[in-house]
């Protein structure tokens, strides 16, 4: 069985749908590929792409454990007043804290009935409008809100 690379078989795969003969050109001569060669180069890659398919799984995984630590950040942040999505992410210390991950997260808890959300006015600052944005802030007395 011959050493060979992925160029090379795919070299010889371009070179059967052109011409019909299963080979590669090194070093000035051409190299068959045997059909078991193919087969047991393919058989390879395909564990190559389960195994790296695991280990994004596995991350994805541990992705989504860290997650949930910050949702767990953003509900013991919030409060029974209303608050802004910049108020929350001001509370809340990490250094890959940002508005997009608070906003999901917010939306997260409105979704499973621990907080609810509306519409709040922001007083403009130095001659600024006011402004409508969206407030959060937990369910009072933990009940869930009703849709």
């Amino acid at each position: 069985m011959n050493k060979f690379t992925k160029r090379n078989v795919f070299e010889a795969l371009v070179n059967y749908a052109t011409e019909g003969a299963m080979e590669f050109e090194k070093d000035g001569a051409m190299i068959e590929v045997t059909p078991e060669e193919v087969k047991a180069f393919a058989e390879k890659e395909i564990a190559l792409l389960d195994k790296k398919a695991a280990k994004a799984k596995e991350r994805g995984a541990k992705k989504k454990e860290e997650n949930d630590e910050l949702t767990d950040a953003v509900y013991a942040v919030l409060t029974d007043d209303f608050m802004t999505i910049a108020d929350v992410a001001a509370a809340i210390e990490g250094e890959d804290v940002t508005a997009s991950k608070i906003t999901y997260r917010l939306n997260k808890l409105v979704t499973t009935g621990l907080a609810e959300k509306t519409d709040v006015k922001v007083g403009g600052e130095g001659g600024k409008k006011t402004r409508t944005v969206k407030g959060y802030r937990r369910v009072p007395n933990g009940d869930t809100v009703e849709e």
